[in-house]
């Protein structure tokens, strides 16, 4: 099994898409004008407007009522992407802060409300386990080998997402 993406719902499309592109700096990849995915080596971002949740039935998600995910992002060096998006994020939860797992960590709220962490682990016991994982994750590929392609969209897109090690 492989996580393929993880999906948010927006009443306003182009502000939350425009945000995320900015703080991953990954530009989105649009199928459709109501449905956008950030493609990253680990995971995909999709963003999708309300409208569409026409297609899973009346109330399947709502919009920026969000309290129970935290979305998160594991950077180079979690004090610089702070600097960098000072200017950029309006809703600060958590400045640098080291946490008690070995994860220095920001938190911040994107548009819609929803909580973001970019981390870096900084702990030698931190710094190991993204390495077991990154591990984990080349032996696991290597039980199923050939590309791995998901199938995306209405469309039918595909595509094949990088391994990062």
């Amino acid at each position: 099994m492989d996580l393929a993406s993880i999906r948010m719902i927006t009443d306003d499309l182009e502000r939350v898409v425009q945000f995320y592109e900015q703080v991953t700096g990954v530009a989105a990849v649009r199928y459709t004008p109501v449905f956008a995915e950030l493609n990253m080596p680990s995971c995909t971002l999709a963003i999708g407007h309300t409208q569409t949740t026409q297609l899973f039935g009346t109330d399947s998600a709502r919009p920026a009522d969000n309290h129970t995910i935290i979305i998160e992002f594991r950077v180079e060096d979690v004090d610089s992407e702070y600097e960098r998006l000072k200017p950029l994020v309006n809703d600060w939860v958590q400045e640098p802060t080291t946490m008690p797992w070995g994860n220095r960590s920001i938190l911040f709220r994107d548009p819609d409300g929803n909580l973001v962490n970019f981390f870096t682990p900084v702990t030698e016991d931190a710094i190991k386990e993204v390495r077991v994982r990154r591990g984990q994750h080349d032996r696991a590929r290597l039980v199923f080998p050939g590309p791995v392609i998901h199938t995306c969209c209405r469309n039918g897109s595909t595509y094949e997402p990088a391994i990062s090690t």
